[in-house]
Parts: C-alpha cells; structure tokens; sequence
C-alpha cells in the first residue's frame, strides 16, 4: 500500500479511536491527525520488527492500536499541563 492509503486508514482509525479511548479533549481534526501519525507510525514500527514488509502498510487493527497509543499519549500529556 501506498502512503496514500495509510492516511486514509489513518483517517478512519483516528475517528474511531477517538471513539475508543477514554478523556474528551481533542478537536476532529487533531483527533484523525494523530490517527494518521499513528497509523504511520504503526506501519514503520512493524516493518522495523518484521512485521510488515517493505512497502506494506499497517492494517487496521495496528493502526488502531498505533492511534490509540498516541491518543492516550496527548491526554497524559495535555492533563498534566493543565495542573
């Protein structure tokens, strides 16, 4: 898959994670923003461990799990700025 197709899953995964993960900051788009980030970078952590090949892109469930990750990332994040 092309890096094309990775934001446009990441897109979809973004607005899904956000659905899924837990806190209520977040607009739309930084929302399917870091769903692409982690859709890509949940592509090259596979490749790196072999998951993916070359030129393979994560599949939904990784760039789910990618998404997620970096959503709960921004909420620790951003809550602790806060205090």
């Amino acid at each position: 898959m092309s890096i094309v197709a990775t934001i446009i899953i990441g897109f979809v995964v973004g607005i899904i994670a956000k659905f899924v993960t837990p806190g209520g900051q977040g607009g739309f788009f930084l929302t399917a923003a870091l769903g692409i980030a982690g859709a890509i970078g949940a592509t090259y952590v596979g490749q790196a461990f072999g998951i993916y090949r070359e030129g393979q892109s994560a599949g939904f469930i990784g760039a789910l799990v990618g998404a997620v990750a970096l959503l709960v990332l921004y909420h620790v994040v951003v809550r602790k700025k806060t205090y």
